[in-house]
């Protein structure tokens, strides 16, 4: 159980942090770069919770947001033993299936896409195509990190899956894709 007394400890004041084996890196560290994008993720999710209000798919969003504290804490354990444990959070293959399961049923209600989708809809909608763009910016700053220390290969594969899951459930909040805003290419020259 996590208990936080205090919530400024003075221990990063000179540009570090600790990661989950106590070694400290560099503030600017790719690694801390992946961190900070899950972090922003979560908190996009958070703002369209917040615009979906009473809907069913907020129970999933929920789930999801714990999901990605799952994923801070694996992104800040080093090694390259990925295997979960007591004391050791790491995203496991049944959180990338779950994803899969919630895409496909929703996916299952939409109409093909005829076009590309411009981000909004409705306000939940657009809060979610901005979760989706940041959880694609996530991914980028997660492989980036892994090209230089190892990562957890299902915490770069739950990330991707994400991305999708947040397109397909803005479409979902989008009246089942019928209040998508499709993209007219060429249409303001």
């Amino acid at each position: 159980m996590v208990r936080l007394n205090r919530i400024y400890t003075r221990t990063g004041d000179t540009g570090t942090t600790g990661l989950v084996d106590g070694s400290r890196v560099s503030k600017a560290n790719p690694r801390l770069d992946a961190m900070g994008d899950v972090d922003e993720l979560n908190s996009a999710i958070g703002v369209a919770l917040a615009a979906l209000g009473d809907d069913a798919r907020a129970d999933v969003l929920r789930t999801i947001q714990n999901d990605l504290f799952d994923l801070g804490a694996d992104l800040a354990t080093p090694g390259e033993d990925f295997a979960p444990g007591e004391m050791m959070l790491r995203i496991v293959p049944e959180q990338v299936t779950r994803l899969e399961r919630e895409i496909d049923a929703l996916n299952a209600d939409l109409e093909p896409l005829k076009s590309f989708i411009l981000p909004g809809g409705s306000a939940s909608g657009a809060a979610l195509h901005l979760a989706r763009a940041i959880a694609r910016r996530a991914e980028r700053t997660m492989v980036a990190a892994s090209e230089q220390v190892a990562l957890n290969p299902q915490a770069l594969t739950y990330i991707n899956r994400l991305s999708d899951y947040l397109f397909v459930v803005a479409r979902h909040v989008n009246k089942s894709g019928a209040g998508d805003v499709l993209w007219v290419p060429g249409a303001s020259r």
